[in-house]
C-alpha cells in the first residue's frame, strides 16, 4: 500500500493546499474562457469583399445632414460622407465605421491647425450629432461583417465614401446606415 506523506508542519501543509487551489482555479478559468456567448463575435468566414465594393457611384448621394433631417425612420439611401467623427472612427473587429457630413470642416481643413487626429473634428464648432452616421457593412444574414473595415475595403480616415444601404434612426437621434455597397472616392 502506498505511503501518504504529510507535510511536517502547518505552514508546509497550507502552502500545499494553496498551491492546489491555485492550480485548480487556473485550470477552471482557462477552461471557462473557452465558453460563453459566442454571438458577440461571429466566426471568421471568407468574405467576398469585391461584392461590396461598387465600381461606380450608385447615383445621386445625399449628405449625412440631409439623411438625418429626413422624417422617415427606415429608408433606402445613397449617402456620402468622410470617414471620421471620433479619434477612432472604426468599430474594432467589425466592418463598421463612422462618417461625417462633407460640409463639416475637419481640423486639416483649417489653415495652420496642427491637430494629430484631424478626422476627429475636434476643431469644429458644428454639432456632430446631426452630421454623423455609423456605417455597418452587413452580410446576407443581416449581421455586421467581422473584420477590420480598413483591411477589408482599403479605407482610411477622411476618405470620402458613398454608401448604398438602408438608413435607420434610433430614439436618441443616432443614424445608422446598413450598407450593401460602398463606392470609394480616390
Amino acid at each position: 500500500m502506498p505511503r501518504v506523506r504529510f507535510p511536517e508542519n502547518k505552514g508546509d501543509m497550507l502552502m500545499s493546499v494553496r498551491n492546489r487551489i491555485l492550480w485548480v482555479a487556473a485550470v477552471c478559468v482557462g477552461w471557462m474562457s473557452g465558453c460563453g456567448d459566442r454571438s458577440a463575435v461571429p466566426p471568421t468566414v471568407a468574405i467576398d469583399v469585391a461584392s461590396y465594393l461598387l465600381s461606380e457611384s450608385p447615383g445621386d448621394a445625399e449628405e449625412v445632414k440631409s439623411v438625418h433631417a429626413a422624417s422617415e425612420n427606415e429608408r433606402d439611401v445613397v449617402i456620402v460622407g468622410k470617414i471620421g467623427g471620433r479619434s477612432d472612427p472604426w468599430i474594432e473587429g467589425r466592418a463598421a465605421f463612422n462618417i461625417v457630413d462633407r460640409s463639416v470642416k475637419s481640423c486639416s481643413d483649417i489653415p495652420g491647425d496642427g491637430c494629430r487626429t484631424p478626422w476627429d473634428y475636434c476643431c469644429t464648432q458644428d454639432d456632430l450629432l446631426g452630421a454623423t452616421a455609423l456605417v455597418k457593412v452587413v452580410g446576407g444574414d443581416g449581421r455586421t461583417l467581422s473584420g477590420d473595415a480598413r483591411k477589408l475595403f482599403g479605407v482610411k480616415e477622411l476618405q470620402t465614401v458613398i454608401i448604398k444601404g438602408t438608413a435607420r434612426k434610433d430614439q436618441a437621434g443616432n443614424l445608422t446606415v446598413v450598407a450593401s455597397g460602398l463606392f470609394l472616392e480616390k
